[in-house]
């Protein structure tokens, strides 16, 4: 498994209007697939991958280009052509705890388009799995452990699942093995009441 390059930075976003950008579907599909392909796409291009129409997507595109998320890449030749890409590809979300609540409040709308995002994934692929291979269906897994832990130990293990996921990244995988499939890992390592 070799990398292309090394991961770009992480940038966390804690302003209110890029938190409430973000905060739709289409967009946050948009902004996934810009940030995990290599090179630039154009509005039709992505409106294939997210389902909608060219004209909406470039709205969209162009509302995720007003707060610095993505920006038009140079043309493949076609000067007709509008290219775009990601500017951040990855991205941590935290309003802080003393944010102001309407910060809070950005905040917790996009990490429940987040999680419905997330979950409707899992759902595709309790519908999808009886038609999978057998290779496939045995190799998926939903799964939760309940652990005892300090916030030190959790850190630490959010650091080591960080650190196993690294070299898999789309974007930084030069050379995935024939067969290879995007494959939605989610992570959550909520403390309970």
């Amino acid at each position: 498994m070799t990398q292309a390059h090394s991961e770009p930075p992480r940038v966390t976003i804690s302003d209110p209007q890029t938190l409430r950008a973000l905060a739709h579907p289409a967009r946050l599909a948009i902004m996934e697939h810009l940030a995990t392909t290599e090179g630039a796409m154009t509005a039709t291009e992505c409106a294939e991958v997210v389902g909608l129409s060219p004209s909406a997507t470039s709205y969209h595109l162009r509302a995720l280009a007003k707060f610095g998320l993505v920006e038009q890449a140079p043309s493949r030749g076609d000067a007709r052509e509008r290219l775009w890409r990601a500017v951040v590809q990855q991205w941590t979300i935290d309003a802080g705890r003393d944010a102001d609540p309407s910060v809070r409040d950005a905040e917790q709308t996009l990490v429940e388009v987040f999680l419905a995002r997330g979950l409707e994934r899992s759902r595709d692929w309790l519908r999808r799995a009886p038609d999978e291979s057998e290779e496939w269906y045995r190799s998926a897994i939903l799964s939760e452990s309940l652990l005892l832990l300090t916030a030190e130990e959790l850190a630490e293990l959010n650091e080591a699942v960080t650190a196993l996921l690294r070299p898999y990244r789309k974007r930084t995988r030069s050379d995935p093995p024939p067969g290879a499939r995007r494959v939605a890992v989610q992570y959550r390592a909520l403390p309970l009441a």
